[in-house]
């Protein structure tokens, strides 16, 4: 006999998804692999061997920290791997395995699970793990450690740090910009890629449009405002940098974004004023890493004033 399941009575949410960790973090590894592709094209196999080193050392040292918590094992739901790749993306391919291998153990052990793990990291593990590096090993992480695409590629400077120096005559064409044929790290200078798996993760549903079309106006914005109202110089901090990289697979992760659509507005603006006033003003040219950091922190406040009110919630008397 058939059970009758019509008028079972069940606490909420009422309405749920097919859609399971698994799946999400399956689609952001496909959405990723055009910038890994482009990383390996324009910056050799050892791009690959970079991100496998990353992955790897992301999965393991996930495996360990929940044996040690006494925690359910779920490497399998992937997401160690989309970390590990985001961190290999944020890092010269010239990198040494150790440090990478220090990175990964870090935005795992101590960036995620120190916080509780998956859905309670208050902050990008990959982002911090990044910060992480940039603080401990400065000269590996910067333009003495970038080299130029192609088979002879020598020691250069980023486009935006060119770009700060003032040498606008060696600048690489906007062209370059768009399609990756520049220095920088591995993930991160293909905005051609990094836009295509943007597009297939909001064609998917798994984030939306909000935070990076926020975070990416409001640097073009303040960028042509700050550049002395020129077109140019806007478009060239869109295109340069990790831009792409941050406002579409950093800055829209589910457990350190804000939840509403008024606060991700928020989350977008406040990335993008940042990044902005650390490229014209601050001394490191790039500012992408360090304003989704900042943001993730205010993320519980932005939450906090956004969220809309619970339904038959009584207003507090004051």
């Amino acid at each position: 006999m058939l059970e009758n399941t019509m008028f079972r009575v069940t606490s909420s949410p009422h309405i749920r998804s097919g859609e399971t960790t698994q799946r999400i973090m399956l689609d952001v590894i496909i959405a990723l692999l055009p910038a890994l592709a482009a990383g390996i094209y324009y910056f050799g196999m050892r791009s690959l061997l970079v991100t496998l080193v990353s992955v790897v050392f992301a999965v393991v040292t996930e495996f360990v920290m929940q044996k040690l918590l006494k925690r359910p094992v779920t490497i399998n739901d992937l997401s160690a791997v989309v970390t590990g790749i985001l961190l290999a993306f944020n890092v010269p391919s010239t990198a040494p395995l150790w440090m990478v291998a220090i990175g990964a153990i870090f935005a795992i052990a101590v960036a995620k699970h120190c916080f509780g793990g998956l859905g309670h990291n208050f902050i990008n593990p990959a982002l911090a793990a990044r910060a992480m590096l940039l603080a401990s090993w400065p000269v590996r992480m910067t333009s003495s450690a970038f080299v130029s695409p192609g088979v002879d590629a020598v020691s250069t400077a980023t486009p935006l740090e060119a770009l700060s120096l003032g040498t606008m005559e060696n600048l690489p064409s906007l062209m370059d910009l768009f399609i990756g044929n520049v220095a920088g790290c591995i993930g991160e200078t293909s905005a051609l890629a990094l836009l295509i798996g943007g597009l297939y993760l909001i064609y998917r549903g798994v984030i939306s449009f909000t935070i990076p079309v926020t975070y990416i106006g409001t640097v073009a914005i303040l960028s042509f405002i700050f550049g002395g109202f020129s077109p140019y110089i806007a478009v060239y901090h869109v295109l340069a940098g990790g831009l792409f990289l941050g406002a579409i697979f950093m800055a829209t992760d589910y457990s350190s974004s804000p939840m509403t659509p008024k606060g991700q507005i928020i989350m977008g603006l406040g990335a993008g004023i940042l990044t902005t006033l650390i490229r014209f003003y601050g001394a490191y040219p790039e500012g992408v890493s360090y304003s989704i950091l900042l943001m993730n922190v205010a993320t519980p406040l932005i939450d906090r004033f956004t969220m809309p009110r619970k339904f038959g919630e009584v207003k507090k008397s004051a």
